[in-house]
């Protein structure tokens, strides 16, 4: 697989080698005003995040009197440690004021920073663009003379009644069946056949056995 080639830019290069040395001098003068260990490593930190804080607001385009306000305050701290370890300051002997400036730095970075994140960085919307209200004014009711009286539906013809299916014959060669049962029964028991015992012992529907028994009579 071939690998990509590397492209150095010489202006980051610049910028890394530049941090490294703003950030070492800021230690140096954190731990020569009496902050030690870990502080003297957080002084630079702190410096170089507001500086970060501050050129990210001049980006966006918004509140840059804050922007450049809070960038100042970050590069003179930075370019003071600077100039103060290259030979202009006995870090043997910090004079009282440097090291109330540097014990003082933590509280105006924070405020610096909370201010730069936190701000109101979002302006008004243009009240040109803004969406006009909707209208109140209500639509012209119409007149007599433009509306039309609605037109009478064509009448359908009533519909026919429809006839009652006819009865469907009755077999002859049933009726002369059902008529031996019939005779059957009167002989046996004295009475007339009803319909369930003729349908009963013809097996044949209600309907039906109700025709056989009017064929009957």
């Amino acid at each position: 697989m071939r690998a990509l080639p590397v492209r150095v830019d010489a202006v980051l290069v610049q910028a890394v080698i530049a941090a490294a040395l703003s950030f070492a001098h800021l230690h140096d003068l954190a731990l020569a005003a009496g902050q030690d260990g870990w502080k003297a490593w957080a002084y630079p930190v702190s410096v170089d995040l507001l500086l970060v804080a501050a050129w990210r607001r001049l980006r966006s385009g918004e509140s840059k009197t804050a922007g450049w306000c809070w960038f100042v305050v970050a590069l003179t701290a930075s370019l003071g440690a600077n100039v103060a370890t290259a030979g202009l300051l006995d870090l043997e002997d910090v004079p009282a004021w440097l090291r109330i400036l540097v014990a003082g730095w933590p509280a105006v970075a924070f405020l610096g920073g909370t201010l730069l994140a936190h701000g109101a960085a979002h302006p008004g919307a243009d009240p040109a663009t803004a969406p006009e209200p909707p209208s109140t004014a209500q639509a012209p009711e119409p007149t007599a003379t433009d509306t039309e009286p609605p037109t009478a539906a064509p009448e359908l013809p009533a519909p026919a009644l429809e006839s009652p299916p006819p009865a469907s014959p009755v077999p002859p060669a049933l009726v002369t069946l059902a008529r031996k049962v019939a005779d059957e029964h009167r002989a046996r028991t004295g009475t007339d056949i009803d319909t369930s015992t003729l349908r009963a012992r013809l097996g044949v529907p209600m309907p039906l056995a109700e025709a056989i028994t009017t064929q009957l009579t």
